[in-house]
């Protein structure tokens, strides 16, 4: 093996769907299948053949399909007690997968034997050796799961230690230590794993971890440095209960801090993507905070942390973003000091550093709006427009008439949402109406319909989410509220602000800012 070799093996598509809300159809694990292959993976657990149709089609599939870096895997379990691997329709299900590896999981703590299978201590080890000798007689690469050996060793030592001395004998290829429960901490399993490598070659080893205390990714390290070769986790850390090792930042950790040799260097710049990528497939909202590869991972809000990263950005960033497909952002916001403003005109191609009345008015415009519920942190539409109109770049592209909104319903009909507007651009005035499934996509319906003669590229934007929130609470229905907008025109997404007691006021002012943004990049109305 390659000097500091690390072996990936992803089970997001089998222990990764066993998270709450996290579920894939047989085509989209395909295809993430593939993404893995693309990305290096030495090993990819493609699910659970004796558990479920899903699985038996997906491995069907995939007999058709040519991985060139990667592994498949079909998991089960061994053979169930007092019966023989061949009549065992869990085992036949793994031979029939056509996969060239197969990982098994056997007790490996006696209170799962005794308490939970209700067999003898012996035959749990009949039933490891059989099912691994069968396996390999079928000319199958065989990883053995030892689950809960952390807990089983902590709570009788000689009896796990019997089991994966018994998985060895009988030629799995790879020993999984598995924390199941999620529950050891990283010098228990530094101190088990060097104990255990008195009876098998730490080689062959590989680490599966749960993350119940928040240690999934300590503790895969952790058994990393004691000398395991293969981790086993799933990307974002998807899985049962609290989830799985995140392969993402344990990969992260080992190649770009302890120098592990995981992945090639093309694939670690592809990580952010691929976090996003199974965020999108699963249907889940990415994290934010996600280390390494979240959208805030490397953002910046404070103005003293501003000031030094704009200086030398290994000030307030670990590593370089971009090594994972990353990039630094400055967040303005009412903690934004000179730093952040300039950093944001910069990035929109206007140097105000030259003018320190300028920046401080901007910071000090900033500062009064937030105080009044607006966030430019999540608002990159408006907050560009705020700098522009305070340095004269901007002018309105059309002016408000006025416009009223009309929401009706029957006993036997949905609501139905009416808006009639007035705007006049240069002068020219135009009437319109249009309707829509609320108040405001009536309203946005109509503004659009009405600026189109004039601006006819607005065709391209679309709203892509509305979010509402009650700024404060104790006013009840008539409390503050914040409405941020995101849209898009095919090449960009931008988020828009409006805050007012009034939600349909809060509304208009994020629809007419995610216009005049659209219109302001496409230069249609700067002097």
């Amino acid at each position: 093996m390659t000097k500091n070799k690390i072996l990936v093996y992803d089970t997001t598509l089998r222990d990764g769907t066993q998270g709450e809300q996290t579920n894939f159809s047989a085509e989209e694990k395909m295809r993430i299948a593939q993404r893995f292959d693309e990305a290096h993976f030495h090993y990819i657990e493609g699910g659970w053949p004796g558990s479920n149709p899903k699985d038996v089609r997906f491995f069907e599939m995939a007999k058709a399909v040519k991985f060139k870096n990667s592994r498949l895997t079909a998991f089960g379990s061994t053979r169930r007690p007092h019966t023989k691997p061949e009549s065992c329709s869990n085992l036949k299900a793994l031979v029939k997968a056509g996969t060239p590896a197969a990982a098994i999981v056997g007790k490996s703590w006696d209170l799962h034997v005794t308490e939970i299978l209700k067999t003898e201590l012996d035959e749990n080890l009949a039933m490891i050796a059989d099912s691994i000798e069968y396996l390999k007689s079928m000319g199958k690469e065989v990883l053995f799961d030892a689950e809960h050996f952390f807990d089983g060793y902590k709570n009788n030592p000689r009896y796990a230690t019997k089991v994966v001395k018994t998985a060895l004998a009988a030629g799995a290829d790879t020993i999984v230590l598995c924390d199941t429960n999620g529950g050891s901490m990283p010098y228990e399993i530094s101190s088990i794993v060097k104990k255990i490598s008195s009876y098998i070659p730490l080689d062959i080893t590989g680490i599966h971890a749960h993350n119940d205390c928040g240690l999934a990714v300590a503790n895969s390290i952790a058994a990393v440095q004691e000398g395991v070769v293969m981790v086993q986790g799933t990307i974002n850390g998807y899985g049962e209960r609290c989830g799985n090792a995140d392969l993402i930042s344990l990969i992260a950790n080992l190649q770009l801090k302890l120098g592990k040799n995981c992945l090639p260097p093309e694939s670690i710049r592809q990580l952010t993507n691929l976090s996003h990528y199974i965020s999108d497939v699963a249907n889940v909202p990415p994290i934010n905070s996600r280390p390494f590869v979240g959208r805030s991972a490397f953002a910046h809000k404070g103005g003293v942390h501003v000031s030094a990263v704009v200086k030398n950005p290994m000030a307030y960033e670990h590593i370089q973003p971009e090594l994972v497909g990353n990039h630094q952002r400055v967040l303005v916001s009412d903690l934004a000091g000179k730093s952040n403003v300039e950093y944001k005109a910069k990035e929109l191609g206007i140097d105000i550093t030259k003018d320190d009345a300028i920046s401080k008015k901007i910071v000090h415009e900033v500062k009064l709006m937030e105080d009044r519920g607006f966030q430019f942190d999540a608002a990159d539409g408006s907050l560009s427009l705020l700098i522009k109109r305070t340095i004269g770049e901007f002018i309105d592209p059309f002016t408000l008439e006025c416009f009223s909104v009309v929401t009706s319903r029957t006993e036997n009909n949905p609501c139905l949402s009416q808006a009639t507007i007035k705007i006049s651009v240069a002068g020219e005035e135009e009437l319109t109406a249009a309707e829509g499934n609320g108040p405001v996509n009536a309203l946005d319906h109509a503004l659009r319909k009405a600026l189109t003669k004039f601006y006819p590229q607005i065709k391209e934007m679309r709203l892509v989410d509305f979010k509402v929130r009650t700024l404060e609470g104790s006013e009840g229905t008539a409390a503050g509220v914040r409405v941020l907008l995101d849209s898009t025109d095919g090449e960009e997404i931008w988020s828009t602000i409006g805050v007012s007691e009034n939600i349909i006021e809060a509304s208009w002012q994020a629809l007419v800012d995610s216009i005049e943004y659209k219109l302001s990049k496409d230069n249609l109305n700067i002097k």
